[in-house]
């Protein structure tokens, strides 16, 4: 509740190759077909795709911020 969410552009790190929605569990990667860009929150463990932010955002107040890369 009340979580600030960044808006970012997905990218591959040491940790990972892709992540998932925390909702819908669709996938975020840099592969055709994968989102590349969503809401995280401010330590990029959990990423919230388009759809589920607009549903879920008033629910949970989520604020946002935008950033240029993903953490």
């Amino acid at each position: 509740m009340g979580t600030t969410l960044r808006r970012c552009r997905w990218m591959a790190n040491a940790r990972n190759d892709h992540d998932h929605c925390a909702f819908c569990w669709d996938k975020f990667a840099e592969y055709n077909g994968c989102l590349q860009e969503g809401y995280c929150t401010e330590a990029g463990n959990n990423w919230i795709c388009e759809a589920c932010f607009n549903d879920f955002r008033e629910r949970f107040g989520w604020r946002v911020k935008s950033c240029s890369s993903a953490p």
